[in-house]
């Protein structure tokens, strides 16, 4: 396929040196970060706080149009690079890209992921593939792709958003779950390795989180049980990316007492079956607020008949 890029960078910035500042915290400012997913809302959010850091940061995405606007709102420490990361020529470009426009990458941000409302028995092969693709076979492929460069950093880090779907199963997001599972496993084994490989890895696991994809799939009639609790916003699972840089973690959770409810559930497993029916009534009352909150935002509308979800 075709990649389109912009390469328009600003060499004064991003071929600074790195420094110390006087909290002894690395001050970041001048490093070159890749963001996968960065036209998407929890991408966007990323790249935002990264840019007040003095990052420049390299979108990455599908979606062509949200890459321009994303870099046309952030200005000159943005640029994009136009991508389908299932395909392997594409990350081999954005390899090359990232070589010749900037010659480093200190940060990766493993954020493209994708997820389908259909249940597992009536999917199609294709979709499963494609999901497992996306969610867990391309992060693996761009981080290793990019390892060279991050490597080069001497003090590289590779940021995954994994998602409490990689600790806690739900019904009905088998495909979802099998990746999340699997990427949270893949980095927390390049993470032991981090020492050897001169990188920190570590992952971010939100829940459920307001973006356009939690927006189309509770449209769809996707998993009521991510809506027990109001979605979070993408600036929470930011911050949590944010402070890796400070302070690397294997992992870290925007909302810490979600994270010990399900790492205790998980201790026995056996127990999910008397304990998923009693949370399905608090997931499908919090679903039908969210829709409504939805509404009420104008972000769904009735329109001749059939209903329309308008997503930022």
């Amino acid at each position: 396929m075709t990649n389109h890029t912009n390469s328009v960078l600003a060499p004064n910035v991003v071929l600074q040196r790195h420094s110390k500042s006087k909290n002894s915290k690395s001050d970041f400012a001048g490093r070159v970060a890749v963001i996968t997913g960065g036209a998407g809302g929890i991408g966007r959010a990323i790249c935002q706080q990264f840019i007040q850091r003095h990052i420049h940061c390299i979108l990455v995405d599908i979606d062509e149009p949200r890459l321009i606007r994303a870099c046309r709102d952030f200005g000159p420490l943005t640029s994009w690079f136009q991508a389908d990361l299932t395909e392997r020529n594409s990350v081999e470009q954005l390899v090359k890209f990232v070589e010749s426009s900037t010659g480093r990458l200190d940060i990766l941000v493993n954020n493209a992921a994708i997820t389908n409302t259909e249940r597992f028995e009536e999917r199609s092969v294709d979709s499963i593939v494609d999901e497992m693709d996306i969610n867990l076979i391309s992060p693996l492929v761009v981080t290793r792709l990019l390892m060279p460069l991050l490597r080069r950093s001497g003090d590289g880090r590779i940021i995954s958003t994994v998602s409490l779907g990689g600790i806690f199963p739900l019904p009905e997001t088998t495909i979802y779950s099998a990746s999340k599972f699997g990427l949270r496993g893949a980095m927390l084994c390049l993470g032991l390795d981090g020492e050897r490989l001169g990188i920190h890895v570590g992952s971010v696991l939100p829940s459920a989180t307001e973006t356009p994809m939690l927006m189309r799939e509770a449209m769809e009639g996707g998993n009521t049980l991510q809506f027990m609790d109001p979605p979070q916003q993408p600036e929470d699972v930011a911050r949590q990316v944010v402070r890796m840089l400070d302070d690397p973690r294997l992992e870290r959770y925007p909302r810490l007492s979600e994270s010990w409810t399900v790492r205790l559930s998980m201790l026995n497993p056996n127990l999910l079956l008397r304990v998923i029916p009693l949370l399905r009534k608090k997931g499908e009352q919090g679903h039908q607020r969210y829709l409504q909150s939805l509404r009420d935002r104008g972000f769904v509308q009735d329109k001749d008949g059939k209903t329309i979800l308008n997503v930022p």
